[in-house]
């Protein structure tokens, strides 16, 4: 018997064995329905069998102008020439600026004089910016001295320095006033406010005045003469609006009956040759083709060597003039003012214009002495003594300023160079002279 209990004994462990894993294993089972069913109530087998979910794709975008449609997006395709674009007819701006350019704020003058004439107050007499010469105690003559004026210079000084003049330029005008003033004797406030009136608008005026008078018209026919192209180069800073006010010149001299071949010399920054493309074709779709052509090379050239090649295309093709745009620069990349250098005094164009903003107060005079002095330090052609190699100014944004007209005095104070052109809005024939009274005229409001 104890033999026989001995042998069964390991069977019946087996059995027990064997037992335990098969509810282990049930167990094991059980868990992993109850997970599944956690994780959504379906077996395991269905979970694995069921397709995966497909994320859900962004919405197409509604264009303003064009729904969902994406095809004006694509740029893979070959660009559409140029007299297959769609542009608007601009046919009614021909004839719109013949002639000379009309002055900015010549209206306004108009309005003013009647002002005065119907028994307005222009300052004179006690109100508007000469009011603060009240100040000075003129209850009985006497002679005006230097100490008298001092706060009323500082007065001076702020208003002028309100109306965006540079800092340097007020402090120069104050002076000039003081030395005009100092010695006299006034009995009255009108008798000493009319003298500074009349004085701080002659100094003004004479600033404003150039020392030549820039007549690009008539220049263009002398050069036509001689058998050779007038050119005209475009430099400054960035974002001033060279390329647009390029645009507007341009149309002006197809406007009196000149052929104009426009250089994209600005071969660094991404668009510039395709916003003159887009200029030219406009252009070219208001006169003709053979009136105004685009030359240009793509990027990365030699804007020097570009616009010799382009001059002498120019030349053998019979066009009047040559505008040549270059590249935005700040005035102290010396690299960028090195290679500047070398375009002017390689083609040594006819006019050489600084495009600056109406904008800017301080800024002006910084801007135009270290871009005026780098093109002289960089040009081996410049002769001793020379102070200057911009021929002229170019004055963009003038519609933006009301008032504070400053920037055209700090301008041609620091070159003694005239102000040719001044940008007065977005448009082809928002183009204008600089009306020097007019100008004066806003600074002493």
């Amino acid at each position: 018997t104890l033999l026989l209990s001995l042998s069964l004994s390991p069977a019946a462990g087996e059995g027990e064995g064997e037992k335990k894993l098969s509810d282990i294993e049930k167990a094991r089972e059980n868990m992993r329905k109850k997970m599944a069913g956690k994780k959504g109530g379906k077996k395991t087998e269905e979970v694995k069998k069921e397709a995966p979910k497909k994320k859900k794709g962004k919405a197409a975008r509604e264009w303003e102008m064009g729904g969902t449609s994406t095809e004006g997006l694509d740029r893979s395709a070959p660009a559409p020439a140029a007299n297959n674009l769609n542009l608007k007819d601009e046919s009614h701006l021909k004839g719109t600026m013949s002639g000379d350019l009309a002055g900015v704020g010549e209206d306004d003058d108009v309005e003013e004089e009647e002002v005065t004439s119907n028994g307005g107050n222009t300052g004179g007499s006690g109100g508007g910016m000469f009011s603060f010469l009240k100040n000075i105690n003129l209850s009985t003559q006497q002679t005006i001295t230097s100490e008298y004026l001092q706060p009323v210079l500082e007065k001076l000084k702020e208003h002028l320095t309100s109306k965006n003049v540079a800092a340097e330029i007020s402090i120069q005008l104050c002076d000039s006033l003081e030395s005009t003033l100092v010695g006299k004797s006034y009995s009255s406030f009108t008798g000493l406010s009319s003298t500074v009136k009349s004085a701080l608008s002659d100094t003004l005026t004479k600033i404003l005045s150039p020392k030549r008078r820039v007549n690009v018209l008539r220049d263009v026919v002398d050069a036509k003469a001689r058998g050779k192209p007038y050119v005209i180069t475009f430099c400054g800073v960035n974002g001033v609006g060279k390329s647009t006010n390029l645009a507007k010149v341009c149309f002006w001299l197809l406007d009196n009956g000149h052929r104009v071949l426009v250089v994209g010399g600005d071969t660094f920054r991404a668009g510039a040759v395709e916003q003159l493309r887009t200029h030219v074709v406009r252009l070219s779709n208001m006169y003709s083709d053979d009136r105004v052509q685009l030359y240009e090379r793509g990027y990365g050239k030699d804007p020097a060597g570009l616009a010799y090649e382009a001059i002498k295309y120019a030349k053998d093709r019979c066009y009047d003039v040559v505008l040549v745009d270059t590249a935005g620069r700040m005035q102290d990349n010396e690299p960028l003012m090195r290679a500047l250098s070398k375009l002017v005094a390689l083609n040594k164009p006819d006019l050489t214009l600084f495009v600056g903003e109406a904008l800017v107060g301080n800024e002006a005079v910084d801007q135009l002495v270290k871009f005026n002095q780098a093109l002289i330090d960089n040009s081996a052609t410049a002769e001793a003594g020379t102070k200057s190699i911009i021929d002229g100014i170019l004055l963009t944004k003038f519609d933006c300023i009301d008032d504070k007209v400053g920037a055209a005095i700090s301008m041609t104070y620091i070159t003694g160079q005239p102000i040719v052109f001044v940008g007065t809005g977005q448009q082809y024939p928002d183009l204008r002279a600089l009306n020097v009274k007019s100008v004066v005229s806003a600074l002493l409001r």
